[in-house]
């Protein structure tokens, strides 16, 4: 039997298509779709931009599914940061509406609305909805921004009196603080991708691929530095996918690759699992992260991770199916030139070890722990 009514709150931005659809960020948006066929309605209520959409945006499919768009907000100056305190009383307004009603309520963090809306949920409106948070950054970050600090302390301290899930595996985790893989591939994901992991060989030269913002918290700097100390003629492709504001600069930096460098911009689901399915390695030196998702698309087709040892990441990634690196103690470069003279039946054994991450993150298994670790858990 379907539950009544779901309320998902978030800062995913939304936009609108040049066919008059509301479309947003496609990662989201396949996840509410998936959500959709267990409610009877799904309410999302989510910022809104007048711009361009990416090329990562994607329709809602289900005719149940209702967006309710909020002001966007924030910004990398400080005026803009502080913009949002004009825009709280519509952002309030227009989650108590859409919460009427529900039975189901999930809170997406952290994000600066955050900070207004845990004290509403915890001291002033009532609650007849299972209400959970879905703590998406990085639990264990130490100095991350203090508005970040704050919403963790908040939910640690379980004002809000939920349930609230997380990435990553930690030492006293408190028990309403629930360990989660956030879903990104389907069943028929699984399926379809055997084929490909099973006839990669890792032979010289090889593809890279990285997906993310182009700069230099995801990591840019460390990529560049290394590809410039692969000899040429073992790499066959570098793939770059995503924008930030120093595009123009990783592509002089990266001028030397010639015809082996693309830089692909904003791409859908689709167009980033056909390069995943000819890459052997996939390239992700953050300094900070909660659990990036494309890890387990990578892992779905056999990409092999070289990433560092930050948030979550460690729980998943290890010397058995993919490169870790402490960016702190070692240099992403020497890693790299290492792992190119690793032989092919030892690429191909880590690949194969690396396939079965993959399922954890599947939206199938998704519901069956939203199942067992929110709802049921809720009811005792």
């Amino acid at each position: 039997m379907k539950k009544k009514k779901l309320v998902v709150i978030s800062h995913t931005e939304h936009y609108k298509s040049v066919e008059g659809l509301v479309i947003g960020l496609g990662s989201t948006v396949s996840e509410i779709n998936f959500l959709a066929d267990y409610w009877v309605e799904v309410v999302h209520v989510a910022c809104f931009y007048e711009s361009f959409a990416p090329k990562n945006s994607l329709p809602y499919t289900k005719s149940n599914i209702n967006f309710v768009p909020i002001p966007p907000y924030g910004g990398k100056t400080i005026k803009s940061k502080f913009l949002i305190l004009t825009k709280i009383p519509l952002i309030i307004k227009q989650v108590h509406k859409a919460i009427q009603g529900a039975t189901e309520v999930q809170l997406r963090l952290p994000t600066s609305m955050g900070l207004f809306l845990l004290p509403l949920f915890a001291f002033v409106w009532s609650r007849k909805f299972v209400f959970w948070v879905k703590y998406a950054g990085n639990w264990n970050q130490k100095k991350g921004p203090l508005s970040y600090r704050l919403q963790k302390w908040f939910l640690v301290k379980n004002y809000t009196k939920c349930k609230v899930t997380i990435n990553g595996f930690w030492p006293d985790q408190p028990s309403h603080c629930y360990s989660f893989e956030n879903p990104c591939l389907t069943d028929e994901d699984i399926e379809k991708s055997k084929i490909y992991t099973e006839n990669k060989n890792y032979n010289r030269p090889f593809v890279f691929c990285f997906v993310g913002r182009l700069d230099e918290s995801k990591g840019m700097h460390h990529i560049v530095n290394a590809l410039r100390q692969i000899p040429i003629h073992k790499i066959e492709k570098v793939h770059l996918v995503g924008d930030g504001i120093e595009n123009i600069k990783y592509k002089k930096e990266l001028a030397f690759l010639k015809d082996k460098i693309f830089f692909h911009g904003f791409l859908s689901k689709i167009e980033v699992h056909a390069i995943l399915q000819k890459a052997d390695f996939f390239l992700l030196p953050s300094a900070s992260e909660g659990f990036p998702k494309v890890i387990a698309e990578a892992a779905c087709y056999g990409v092999i991770p070289i990433v560092s040892d930050v948030g979550s990441i460690s729980h998943y990634i290890d010397e058995t199916n993919g490169f870790l690196c402490d960016l702190n103690r070692e240099s992403y470069s020497e890693i790299i030139k290492s792992v190119l003279e690793i032989s092919p039946d030892m690429l191909k054994e880590k690949a194969t070890r690396l396939f079965p991450l993959a399922k954890k993150f599947t939206f199938t298994n998704y519901l069956h722990k939203l199942n067992i670790g929110i709802f049921d858990s809720l009811k005792k």
